[in-house]
């Protein structure tokens, strides 16, 4: 699995224009590829009257998996350069469609380049940049007389808590970074002499603002 990744937050829709040919990028975090396919014959049914609906996507969840699609534009002058644009914003398990509307003037190569390049650009933007970080959770158990130490030991180091639960003792479930576990129990361990219970969880991936 990885230990943390950047994908986009939520679907989103930007447009640009170029000589008055509209361009419509429409962007989706997506976790496979037929979630992607799905996406994609979504939008080309929402615009089934457009010149072109030019898309890409770059899933990583397992294997590397990409594709583009130029879609009649001349080939290497659509797909591609959406899924360069994908690359270079460094995010993953995205899928990207750039529906064109035709203005009436030819772009040539190099512009039509830069025009399906930018619009993948400003969708992925409007989606929202975020990084996805693999945790362990993590179940801290103590008594109420360590809670205050205990919580500002978490709360300076920046690790989320999921839940607290109060009882004859306090629960509390911490997103932990993978790479930062042992860290954390010793963290925990010497905060508390030694008298918390620190137990493993599973796995997730949690969101960060970038």
């Amino acid at each position: 699995m990885r230990k943390d990744y950047l994908t986009v937050s939520k679907e989103a829709a930007a447009e640009i224009e170029e000589k008055k040919s509209r361009f419509i990028a429409t962007v989706r975090p997506v976790s496979s590829e037929q979630e992607a396919q799905d996406f994609i014959n979504r939008l080309k049914t929402k615009y089934w009257d457009a010149t072109h609906n030019v898309y890409a996507y770059y899933i990583c969840a397992e294997s590397t998996l990409q594709k583009f699609s130029d879609d009649g534009e001349p080939s290497g002058t659509a797909g591609l350069p959406v899924l360069e644009a994908i690359k270079k914003l460094e995010v993953q398990d995205v899928a990207v469609v750039v529906t064109r509307y035709f203005g009436g003037t030819l772009l040539g190569a190099s512009g039509l380049v830069r025009a399906y390049g930018k619009s993948a650009a400003v969708g992925i933007e409007a989606a929202g940049i975020v990084r996805k970080l693999l945790c362990t959770e993590v179940r801290v158990t103590i008594d109420y007389s360590m809670l205050g130490r205990i919580q500002a030991a978490i709360a300076s180091r920046g690790y989320s808590v999921k839940d607290t639960v109060y009882t004859d003792n306090v629960s509390m479930d911490v997103y932990v970074p993978v790479d930062e576990f042992d860290f954390f129990t010793a963290l925990i361990t010497e905060e508390s002499n030694g008298r918390a219970d620190i137990s493993a969880g599973e796995k997730v991936y949690i969101t960060k603002e970038v």
